[in-house]
């Protein structure tokens, strides 16, 4: 049971069709269908406003004009109609056939006929006519431009499918004083019955108590209501069947949704599905005209396909979430929530503006004041939008991502957040700095969290005392330790006699050092300064003081015996085609690569053998 639909669901749904139901409590009303287009909600909702701003006008011209002295308002044609449907609407049946010119009905007749006739013409406003009361005359002439007799006027036109045309009209007519009023016409009167066998309520009349089509309730009868009642209480299990159908078709072609599918779509469609089955039957009921324009609004219908597209939308984000996780773009799903929302505010508003034309407002007018509103929120947001999509940028591209360390500008610093708005960058200092995300996204960003290796290339500035051969003995030492060193790369590598600077000879070291974690670089870095300092003092050499400084002390001596020995060394090199320049051969590099121990002898971390 836990996935049907639970009644809270349609609660809302439910109060605000019942809300509008409320706000229609209008007096029965109809459709002119040959003149008139079909009322929609709107019509019927400003009906009533409108009615009472005619009253206010029609008794402001009243003054003016001779009204005829009638009780029961019949001296103009507006009031004579109004005071027919007001009489109808209570069921006094019998002040209602005071509005219907009788006279040609036969002498037998009895007052209970023109009762009967009075509440089948009633009956018959309530399923097919609309009588808008605003554009009836309120001169006791009648209206002069109607191109009727001058006696009649015209309250509406019903037509029926083989092509005829009924005319609803009023006449006027003297009473037993002699005053002249306005009743529904004796040819009116005379069609009434054949009207309502065209439109009224045929078998069910037969079948249901005759007061079930006269009570009304928010201005739609009791039997609608009942039968709309009971159609939807019987349409509603259909609906569930049809909806578990079409997840279970789609959980046979796509196994791993099916779980997410019926949770997300099971309510909406069900609703939807229920809804379309529910226009369809009420179809065959036959509503009012009251019924028909609140349900050309298709309230529930719109909230139903607005629940949808808000479920398809929350299981879009659901699956570009996997899609980003898979892909390694965790970061990226902060953009996900605010990105959705904005897209269900534009289903939503959508929505809002399809209900409110199919109850009768200006779309287009509506939509042109929001075009406009839109422009001057979007020239205002400038900024705000730039920087989102400096977010968006970020998160797509990713220059950089949270938790990296990386150089900005002149500054350094390890990103903490990238927001919607601003980059939030922790220094060296310890201090935060936030960046606008426009700004940031524009500037030079070395991301040095990206680093699969550290550059090693330090300049030797050895003494101008230091001899060819000595120099040669340490170019090549300093090659050789560098293609020993477990932590060096083989390749990019060299190390090269630049050339002469103002004070010393100048030896470049290149080489990448085979590690990505900032700390450990450094250690190997101070390892590798160490061994040539050591092959620099090996050879008898120095590095050299810079030729501006002064010092008092006297220069370090230059060592004959190991200048001679390197010479010797040198020498032997040469005598054994073993002087290794301008390169090491590649066989002298797979011997030597990894010899030597790191850490180095004396360290706690010393095995003893090479790494």
């Amino acid at each position: 049971m836990r996935n049907y639909p639970t009644i809270h669901r349609f609660v809302p749904i439910l109060l605000l069709f019942v809300t509008v139901e409320l706000a229609v409590g209008w007096e029965p009303a109809a459709f002119a269908s040959t003149e008139t287009p079909e009322p929609t909600l709107r019509d019927l909702i400003k009906g009533k406003s409108k009615e009472k701003q005619a009253e206010k006008r029609a008794a402001a011209e009243n003054a003016e004009l001779a009204i005829p002295d009638d009780p029961l308002g019949r001296g103009v044609p507006r009031s004579s109609v109004r005071g027919f449907l007001a009489a109808a609407k209570s069921r006094d049946y019998a002040r209602a056939s005071e509005y219907l010119d009788l006279r040609n009905l036969p002498e037998e007749a009895t007052p209970a006929q023109g009762y009967e006739l009075a509440r089948q013409l009633k009956i018959v406003f309530d399923r097919v006519l609309w009588i808008d009361l605003e554009l009836l005359s309120t001169n006791p002439e009648g209206d002069s431009e109607d191109n009727l007799p001058a006696a009649r006027d015209r309250v509406g036109r019903i037509q029926v499918e083989d092509g005829k045309a009924y005319e609803i009209l009023l006449q006027r007519v003297p009473k037993e004083d002699g005053v002249y009023i306005w009743k529904f016409s004796s040819s009116t009167v005379a069609e009434i019955p054949e009207l309502y066998r065209e439109f009224g309520y045929g078998p069910l009349e037969r079948i249901f108590p005759a007061w079930l089509f006269d009570i009304t309730v928010f201005g739609i009868h009791l039997w609608v209501w009942v039968a709309f009642i009971v159609l939807g209480i019987a349409l509603y299990p259909v609906a569930m069947l049809i909806t578990r159908s079409i997840i279970y078709l789609i959980s046979r072609f796509r196994p791993d949704l099916s779980e997410t599918i019926a949770r997300l779509f099971s309510g909406p469609v069900t609703l939807l599905i229920w809804t379309v089955l529910g226009r369809t039957a009420g179809q065959a009921v036959g509503p009012s005209i009251v019924v028909q324009a609140v349900g050309q609004a298709r309230t529930i219908q719109v909230i139903a396909l607005a629940w949808l597209v808000i479920r398809l939308m929350d299981f879009g984000v659901h699956r570009v979430g996997l899609n980003l996780d898979r892909k390694g773009l965790i970061g990226a799903r902060v953009l996900l929530a605010p990105v959705a929302s904005l897209l269900k505010l534009v289903a939503l508003t959508g929505a809002v503006l399809l209900w409110l034309d199919n109850i009768g407002f200006k779309v287009t007018t509506l939509l042109a004041g929001l075009s406009i509103s839109g422009v001057a929120v979007a020239l205002a947001s400038q900024k705000s939008i730039e920087n989102v999509f400096g977010a968006l940028t970020l998160y797509t591209a990713r220059p950089v991502k949270v938790g990296d360390f990386c150089r900005f500008g002149d500054s350094m610093g390890t990103v903490e957040e990238i927001g919607l708005r601003a980059t939030r960058i922790r220094t060296l200092e310890r201090s935060v700095i936030s960046i606008a995300n426009a700004e940031f996204v524009s500037m030079h960003l070395d991301n040095l969290s990206m680093r699969d290796r550290f550059w090693f290339h330090p300049l030797l500035q050895l003494r101008y005392e230091t001899t060819s051969d000595q120099l040669r003995y340490i170019l090549i030492e300093v090659r050789k330790m560098l293609y020993a060193h477990p932590k060096v790369l083989g390749e990019p590598l060299h190390v090269r006699f630049r050339g002469f600077g103002e004070y010393s000879f100048n030896v470049e070291v290149f080489c990448y050092i085979g590690v990505t974690d900032y700390t450990e670089s450094l250690e190997i870095a101070e390892d590798l300064n160490f061994r040539i300092m050591d092959i620099v003092a090996e050879a008898g050499s120095d590095l050299a003081f810079p030729a501006a400084i002064e010092y008092q002390l006297p220069g370090k001596p230059h060592d004959e015996e190991r200048a001679r020995a390197v010479a010797a060394r040198v020498k032997e090199w040469k005598a054994k085609r073993a002087m290794y320049l301008p390169n090491f051969p590649k066989d002298k590099i797979a011997e030597v690569k990894g010899s030597l121990d790191y850490p180095p002898e004396g360290s706690p971390q010393h095995t003893g053998t090479s790494a």
